[in-house]
């Protein structure tokens, strides 16, 4: 399935949706995970009040996509199926570098996700089982959320260095 064509039927954007979705989770997990990893003596108030922001966000933007899949009739997968394979890839990281570096690559990754999906959504003639009005504009609320993370990511880390 490809985001360089048009979406063609509402199988194919639930499953696009789909991927928003577990996408959403990884980033949640990963959050959870690297603020759990921080040195408590060392924490740095800005990073933690990222992190615990990005986890918060993305439960947010699962959910908003979730209620879109759930309007087309698909099939769920359940975020805890995805958390522990999270946990087992890229449960050692603990410097501050990796965690915004980290954190970057996850706005960024969604950010193009999220705009890749709306241009393919836009340049269909396809009828979906949901308004293309409410779609568009609920995944356009998410890729601005996820450019203003990139964002903040960015500022903490030009203060760092």
């Amino acid at each position: 399935m490809s985001l360089t064509q048009p979406v063609a039927s509402d199988h194919q954007l639930a499953r696009l949706l789909q991927i928003g979705v577990v996408l959403e989770e990884v980033v949640e997990a990963r959050a959870h995970q690297q603020y759990q990893l921080l040195d408590e003596t060392a924490v740095d108030p800005e990073i933690e009040a990222l992190l615990e922001h990005a986890a918060e966000e993305s439960a947010e933007h699962r959910d908003r996509l979730s209620a879109l899949v759930e309007a087309l009739d698909a099939e769920q997968i359940p975020f805890e199926r995805i958390e522990p394979l999270v946990a087992e890839r890229y449960g050692n990281e603990e410097d501050t570098d990796g965690v915004l570096y980290d954190q970057l690559c996850n706005e960024e990754t969604a950010y193009k996700f999220y705009d890749d999906l709306i241009a393919a959504i836009e340049g269909s003639e396809a009828a979906f089982g949901i308004e293309r009005d409410r779609l568009l504009e609920t995944l356009a609320e998410i890729r601005a959320e996820e450019a203003d993370g990139a964002e903040e990511v960015t500022r903490l880390m030009e203060t760092r260095t």
